[in-house]
């Protein structure tokens, strides 16, 4: 084995101290990276991760597994591997030699491993545009053509990502502080660790939690499914449409709701065992206050006459409280029939829904004003650092011993992958809607969003979404074209968000000294892989599932809801098949919206003045107002109960475990979020196969997932919906 190197002088460690405290600065150029165990426990990670996540994304409850899951899980494998894999050579003596198994498990090869693994434990959002065609608008999208729309998607990102890298990588400056999770991780996973007394190790505490994880998941996936969401304030007023309004955690407000299900804590704000408390906090106050003030005003208020709807949905609805028919104004060549739509007249969003588009709008503003009042003077001295690049720190200087990956191998891939992109659309025009100008367009918008954005989420870990931006641009420029929109958003917005993932694992192989052409090949590999073990499996569920995604038809305990694509679709009939102006502009009914923009750019003045009014008040610096105007993001399709499910376990991991028991919390917690997303990821896969595909289930009061039928009930007069009283 060779020498191992290491720095002799502090002041060429990194001069971020979280990363000099964090990172080792050791390097074993030695170790063998690209070995028979990194191949195959890397891809079945990545294939694993690849169609658990979008096996659970159609789900009522979609469960998003890390790859923190696979990084702990392949520990043992690897290690079993290494004593069990002969370790014979092959065509000894010549160029080709080679062994299965060169030595012990290391950390370079499981750092490859979790570079696969975060290929396939992401998401794959070109696959929201097969599932919108085939299923919402009920067109043809081949499956030819839609290979090619996920593959360009996840590699285009790639060229951005080889043209910046110099700036975003390279410079310690850019310090990426997501990635110092997993470093730590590495390094507590393969250092040498013993039981303690009274306690367990990582590894056995991981295996306790995953067995007792898979256990668990039999009642609320099965037997109990209203573990989901006790909404308890339902079953005490059976009556009171107000009631069930408030206290429904799926349907309503959720006041008082609780799940006790982790794909209800994790469906989709992700784990809260990774939630600093100061970002859980923020969180919750935004909760607190568009959904229990700000939308209680609007609906009983009557604003946009959102008593004629639900309180909470993502439905479109007729101005009379029917829910829309959007295939009614969908003519044969796919695009918007103007006389059905003046005949159906304009589409009405619920209260809680339009009120999502203006936090979205208002985020975005949010969060530039925010970066420029208390991040602008840090992220222009690091980004000049990081373009002058006077002096490199001691994992740069490491890493340069190491043949780096010529640019020339981003740019071809840039190049080609344009290529084929705008062959698709202009031969699959059709299908995809999506003129050649359209792509051009979205890549210029992906290439200069790249480095701000990169630069912004590098240094202050905050990224702002682009998917509005994208979908308000092509909605104005080319309306009545719902694919195009859809298109045009997933390779403006996706492959800018693609770009920042691969610099990020770019990173993480900086810090752990990854040799760059390995990089390079495992993650042009994982995402190709990652592409088609995505479709792959939505491919089958939408051929298996019988009216998967049609909540007029499914019943009502049917897990199969796609709430995710639901918001897809109706976005892409917003933005794309009636236009921004029809909804949001002088032809629409939600024009004051618009407005969040100013309040979202205000909101960071109002706490940049009350940070310099009042010093000595230190909880005013601890207001992120990005954070807390966006903290509804995700809903819909996430619900009440999804936030205060999320926000206690966050409460109580991220406050009292940390401050109280923190040798626990730093040994354990990451182990224990893993291992409960792998254990729910395992019985839910089992009970699928078992007993969902053979329609085996049971039918009793617990069944239900809610028990709120009025939660969805509309108050206005004289709106009349099935099931529900009238006013």
């Amino acid at each position: 084995m060779a020498e191992t190197e290491k720095c002799d002088q502090e002041e060429e460690n990194s001069p971020v101290k979280q990363v000099a405290l964090t990172v080792p600065t050791t390097d074993d150029p030695s170790l063998p990276t690209l070995t028979f165990r990194m191949w195959v426990l890397g891809t079945l990670s990545c294939v694993l991760l690849s169609f658990l996540n979008q096996f659970f994304w159609y789900r009522k409850e979609p469960l998003t597994i890390s790859s923190v899951s696979a990084q702990i899980a392949v520990v043992p494998l690897g290690h079993l591997m290494a004593k069990h894999v002969t370790d014979r050579i092959f065509f000894k003596g010549t160029r080709y030699e080679f062994t299965l198994n060169p030595g012990p498990f290391n950390v370079k090869e499981h750092v490859l491993i979790t570079i696969f693994a975060n290929s396939g434990a992401g998401s794959v959002y070109a696959i929201h545009i097969v599932t919108a065609v085939k299923l919402f608008y009920k067109k043809n999208l081949g499956f030819f053509v839609s290979l090619i729309v996920v593959v360009t998607t996840q590699v285009l990102g790639f060229g951005w990502a080889g043209i910046f890298r110099r700036y975003l990588v390279e410079p310690a400056a850019m310090w990426w502080p997501k990635n110092l999770v997993q470093v730590s991780l590495f390094g507590a996973l393969h250092a040498k660790e013993t039981k303690s007394k009274g306690g367990l190790s990582r590894i056995h505490f991981f295996l306790v939690a995953f067995v007792c994880s898979c256990a668990y998941y039999v009642l609320p996936g099965y037997l109990f499914p209203m573990l989901t969401s006790l909404s308890w304030v339902c079953w005490i007023f059976p009556k009171s449409v107000l009631a069930q309004q408030l206290g429904s955690g799926l349907h309503g407000l959720g006041i008082g709701a609780i799940g006790l299900d982790w794909t209800t804590v994790s469906s989709y704000l992700d784990t809260p065992l990774a939630s600093p408390w100061f970002a859980t906090a923020n969180v919750a106050v935004g909760f607190i206050f568009i959904t229990y003030i700000v939308t209680p005003i609007t609906y009983w208020f009557n604003f946009y006459n959102g008593k004629n709807f639900s309180i909470f949905s993502s439905t479109l609805f007729e101005s009379n409280g029917k829910v829309y028919n959007i295939s009614s104004i969908v003519n044969e060549d796919f695009k918007i029939d103007m006389a059905a739509y003046n005949k159906s007249g304009r589409i009405y969003l619920t209260s809680f829904f339009a009120m999502t588009y203006g936090v979205g709008f208002a985020t975005l503003s949010a969060v530039i004003v925010h970066v420029l009042l208390f991040h602008g003077r840090e992220i222009w001295e690091q980004s000049r650092s990081a373009f002058k690049d006077k002096k490199k720190d001691i994992h740069t200087r490491l890493m340069s011993k190491y043949k780096q990956v010529p640019e020339w191998w981003f740019v071809c891939i840039l190049l080609a992958t344009i290529a084929v992109t705008i062959f698709a659309c202009e031969f699959y025009n059709e299908q995809l809607q999506l003129p050649w100008w359209g792509v051009l367009f979205a890549c210029a918008l992906a290439m200069f969003f790249t480095l701000p954005i990169g630069i912004l989420f590098a240094t202050t870990n905050q990224q702002p979404a682009l998917n509005i931006i994208t979908e308000y641009i092509i909605g104005y420029i080319y309306p009545g074209y719902p694919v195009a929109n859809i298109c045009f958003k997933t390779y403006g917005y996706i492959s800018m968000r693609q770009a920042i993932v691969f610099l990020a694992d770019f990173k993480l192989g900086h810090y752990m000294k990854i040799p760059p052409r390995t990089m390079f090949l495992a993650q042009v590999v994982g995402a190709i892989v990652a592409g088609v073990s995505y479709l792959g499996t939505s491919w089958w569920l939408i051929h298996s599932i019988p009216d998967m995604c049609n909540t007029q038809v499914l019943s009502p305990d049917s897990p199969w809801t796609c709430p995710g694509d639901h918001v897809f679709f109706d976005a892409s009939v917003i933005w794309g098949l009636v236009g921004p102006r029809r909804i949001f502009g002088n032809l629409g009914a939600y024009a004051t919206v618009n407005w969040f923009f100013l309040g979202g750019a205000i909101a960071p003045i109002l706490v940049w003045l009350a940070q310099r009014a009042f010093r000595n008040q230190k909880w005013i610096s601890l207001v992120n107002m990005p954070i807390l105007i966006g903290a509804t993001a995700s809903m819909p399709p996430a619900t009440a109960v999804n936030y205060t499910s999320w926000i206690l376990v966050g409460f109580l991991s991220g406050f009292v475990v940390f401050r109280y028991h923190q040798n626990w919390w730093r040994k354990h917690n990451y182990v224990l979020s893993g291992a409960l997303d792998a254990g729910l990821a395992f019985m839910a896969v089992l009970l699928h196969f078992c007993l969902g595909m053979n329609d085996i289930s049971i039918d009793w009061w617990g069944s239900n997932a809610d028990g709120c039928p009025l939660a969805s009930c509309p108050t206005a007069k004289g709106v009349v919906t099935k099931g529900c009283p009238v006013f």
